[in-house]
C-alpha cells in the first residue's frame, strides 16, 4: 500500500472513538449489533403499568413443521421477551393465540386439529379474566394439527370467460391450488376469490364481487367441498374524473395526467398506471384514486382523484470527504410547481476536490446548473426537459471548463420501458499534459432507450436492465462529424427460492466512429476505472496508454468493454457477503483490438440490509495496476454495485 495515498476514510473510526470517550457508560449499537455498555432488556417495564412476565415453551414431541407453525402464529412466542400488561393482559394474549394458531392450521389445510394453551398448568380458555397468576407465569403450547384435508370439489360459479385481449388475462384459480386433489388451504380459497373477481374487473366489470362462499369439511374422509359464487355486475366505462384537494395545481391538468378517458372501457390496469403518473409529478404528499360506489344508469363509473399537495419549495445541503478526492460540498434549490402544472425548476451548485492535491481554488472542481421540467407535454407520459450547466472539472487525465445546454423529451412507454431524446450544444476547453489546451464546440442529439424489469432498483434478485444510447454530434472547431454508441446489460439469477444466493452479471460496450481521438472532446471519449466501473483501479485511470519523451500518459479511447460478475450470499436477514470480478478495456480505435491488456480487479464485500437498500462496503485489488493506481481500494455506497 502506498502510504501517501490512503484508500479509506478515517471518519468512521474517529466517530466510534469519540463516542467511546464521551460516553463510556452508555450502551452503543451499530447497525443493530451491540458493541459495548449495559443493555437494559427490561425497558418495557417502565412503560407498562403492571408488567407481568412469563416464559413460553412448545410442548415436547411436536414435530419440526408443527413447531414452526406455532412459532409463526403465536403472539406469546413473538413477544416472549416483553412482559404482558397484568395477568388479564397475559390471558387475553393467550386467548388470542387460539385464533391465531387455528388460522395457521386452516392455512395449511388442517381442519381437525386441537390446540392447548396452558398457563400455570390450566387451560387459558378456562381461567377467569380476574384470576391471580404467578409472576412470572409458565405458558405451555401444544398442538395436534390433525390430517391435511384435500379438495373434493372446488367450483367457481359465474367464472369470467377467457378474455379477448391477452393483457386482460388473469391466472385461473385451479392453477393456484384451488382444484380437486389439491391441499384445501384456506389461503387457496381466499386467493381463488380474488382471482375470480379480478378476472371480471379486467374485462370491464368494476363492481364484480363474491356473493356466497360454501366450504364444507368432511371429517370422515378428510375432504373439503368448496363453492364460490361471483356476481360480475354490469360492464362499465370510465366516467368523468373529478379532482379534489388541489391548492395551486390545476385540477384539469391533474385529471389529464391520470390518462383516464371518459367513455373508455373500465380497466383496473389503467387505474394503476394513473397512480404512477401522479406519483411521478413529485407534487403530492398523497394521491388517491377513488371509484364511485355505483355505476350510473348510462354505464359510466365516475372517478375521484383526492390529492394533498406538498410544499412548493425545497432545498438541500450536503457534504462529503474521502482521502482520495478531498472534501466536497453541494446544494440545491427546487420549486416543484412553478406555474400550477407541476413544472419543476431546480438550481444546483457543487464544489469538490478541496484538499485533494492542494488548497488552491484553481485545483477544485465546480458546477453550477439550472434545469426545468414540464410534465404532460402532448401525452400524460411525455415530459419536456431542459438544462444549462457550467462546469469546471479537474481530473487526473484533464481539466475541463465547459458550458452545456440541452433540451428534449422523455416518454414513459410502460413500467419497464422509458425513452429519452435531447438536443445539446456544448462549448468547452480542455487542458491536459499530452494534447495541451484545446477548444471544442459541439452540437448533437442524444437518444436513450432503457428497459428495466428488475424487482428492485437497489437490491435486485431477478429481471433485466438494458440500456442503449446513440449520440450523433458535430464538432465545429475541427469540422468532424462523429457518433457515440453505448449499450449496457445487467442480469440476475437466484439459486434458491428465498433469494439468498444470487449471481449477477453486467456487460457494457461502447464505440465512437467518425473522428480521431486527438480531435474529439475528452468528455466524449471512454475511460474506465473506479467504483462504478473496474473496482480496484483509480477513477478514470484506465484508458489508452501513450508515451512521449519517456513519460507515460492516459488518454481517452474510442472503444470500451466493461464486465462484472458478482456472487451474492445473504448470511442473515441483514448481513450479506459478496465476491466479485471486474474487467475492462479501453481501445484507441473504434473497434477493440485488445492491443493493451484487459484490466482486471477482484474483491469481496459486506452488505448490511437497512430495509431501504443495502449499505455496501467493497474491498478491491487491481491485478495489473499502473503507478497511478492504488494497491487496494475501499468503496462505500447505498445499494448493490449494479
Amino acid at each position: 500500500m502506498d502510504l501517501r495515498r490512503p484508500q479509506a476514510s478515517f471518519f468512521g473510526a474517529a466517530l466510534l472513538a469519540f463516542t467511546a470517550l464521551v460516553s463510556p457508560a452508555q450502551a452503543f449499537d451499530l447497525f443493530g449489533i451491540h458493541l459495548w455498555g449495559e443493555r437494559k432488556d427490561a425497558e418495557a417495564d417502565s412503560v407498562i403499568a403492571d408488567p407481568h412476565k412469563y416464559t413460553v415453551e412448545i410442548a415436547q414431541g411436536e414435530n419440526k413443521e408443527t413447531k414452526k407453525l406455532i412459532e409463526g402464529a403465536s403472539s406469546l412466542v413473538a413477544d416472549k421477551d416483553k412482559p404482558a400488561s397484568g395477568a388479564a393482559g397475559l390471558l387475553a394474549k393467550a386467548r388470542g393465540d387460539y385464533r391465531h394458531i387455528l388460522g395457521a392450521l386452516y392455512a395449511d389445510g388442517r381442519y381437525g386439529g386441537t390446540i392447548s394453551i396452558k398457563v400455570d398448568g390450566r387451560e387459558a380458555a378456562d381461567i377467569p379474566p380476574d384470576a391471580t397468576l404467578p409472576n412470572p407465569a409458565t405458558v405451555t403450547i401444544s398442538v395436534d394439527p390433525g390430517p391435511q384435508f384435500l379438495f373434493a370439489t372446488a367450483r367457481v360459479k359465474n367464472m369470467a370467460p377467457p378474455p379477448v385481449d391477452p393483457k386482460d388475462e388473469v391466472d385461473r384459480p385451479e392453477n393456484q391450488g384451488f382444484a380437486p386433489g389439491d391441499v384445501a388451504r384456506s389461503t387457496a380459497i381466499v386467493k381463488a376469490e380474488r382471482l375470480a373477481v379480478d378476472a371480471w374487473r379486467e374485462q370491464g366489470h368494476p363492481k364484480a364481487r363474491i356473493v356466497s362462499r360454501e366450504v364444507l369439511a368432511n371429517h370422515d374422509n378428510n375432504r373439503v367441498d368448496a363453492t364460490i359464487e361471483v356476481d360480475p355486475d354490469r360492464r362499465a366505462a370510465f366516467g368523468p374524473v373529478q379532482v379534489t384537494g388541489t391548492e395551486r395545481m390545476d385540477p384539469e391538468f391533474v385529471a389529464f395526467i391520470t390518462g383516464l378517458q371518459p367513455g373508455v372501457e373500465y380497466d383496473p390496469d389503467e387505474i394503476e398506471r394513473a397512480k404512477k403518473r401522479l406519483s411521478r409529478l413529485e407534487v403530492f404528499r398523497s394521491a388517491r384514486i377513488e371509484e364511485a360506489d355505483a355505476i350510473t344508469n348510462n354505464g359510466l363509473l365516475p372517478i375521484t382523484v383526492a390529492v394533498q399537495e406538498q410544499k412548493l419549495r425545497r432545498f438541500g445541503l450536503g457534504g462529503s470527504y474521502s482521502t482520495l478526492d478531498g472534501a466536497g460540498f453541494e446544494a440545491f434549490w427546487l420549486h416543484r410547481n412553478l406555474f400550477g402544472r407541476a413544472e419543476r425548476l431546480r438550481f444546483d451548485a457543487r464544489i469538490s476536490g478541496i484538499g485533494d492535491q492542494s488548497y488552491d481554488p484553481q485545483d477544485y472542481s465546480y458546477l453550477l446548473g439550472v434545469s426545468f421540467t414540464k410534465p404532460g407535454v402532448y401525452t400524460p407520459d411525455t415530459d419536456f426537459i431542459s438544462s444549462l450547466i457550467g462546469e469546471r472539472k479537474v481530473l487526473d487525465a484533464y481539466t475541463q471548463t465547459s458550458v452545456t445546454a440541452d433540451a428534449g423529451f422523455t416518454h414513459t412507454f410502460s413500467d419497464e420501458l422509458i425513452g429519452k431524446i435531447t438536443a445539446n450544444v456544448s462549448k468547452s476547453r480542455f487542458d491536459d499534459d499530452f494534447f495541451g489546451d484545446r477548444d471544442f464546440l459541439t452540437a448533437g442529439l442524444v437518444g436513450t432507450l432503457t428497459y428495466d424489469s428488475r424487482d428492485s432498483k437497489v437490491d435486485p434478485s431477478r429481471g433485466f436492465f438494458l440500456e442503449g444510447l446513440l449520440s450523433p454530434f458535430y464538432e465545429f472547431e475541427y469540422g468532424n462529424f462523429a457518433t457515440k454508441f453505448t449499450a449496457e446489460g445487467r442480469t440476475y439469477y437466484s439459486l434458491d427460492v428465498d433469494n439468498r444466493y444470487i449471481l449477477a452479471g453486467r456487460l457494457k460496450l461502447g464505440s465512437i466512429v467518425g473522428a480521431e481521438v486527438a480531435e474529439l472532446p475528452p468528455d466524449q471519449l471512454f475511460f474506465a476505472g473506479g467504483g462504478g466501473s473496474i473496482r480496484g483501479y483509480a477513477y478514470r485511470n484506465v484508458g489508452v496508454n501513450v508515451t512521449r519523451d519517456g513519460e507515460d500518459f492516459v488518454i481517452g479511447g474510442r472503444s470500451l468493454i466493461e464486465s462484472s460478475v458478482e456472487a451474492r450470499m445473504r448470511m442473515t436477514d441483514t448481513i450479506g457477503v459478496v465476491g466479485f470480478v471486474d474487467a475492462g478495456y479501453v481501445g484507441e480505435e473504434s473497434f477493440p483490438d485488445f492491443a493493451e491488456n484487459m484490466r482486471v480487479g477482484v474483491g469481496a464485500g459486506l452488505r448490511y440490509n437497512t430495509g431501504l437498500g443495502p449499505i455496501r462496503l467493497d474491498f478491491a485489488v487491481p491485478l495489473d495496476p499502473t503507478d497511478d493506481d492504488p494497491d487496494f481500494a475501499f468503496y462505500v455506497g447505498i445499494g448493490q454495485a449494479f
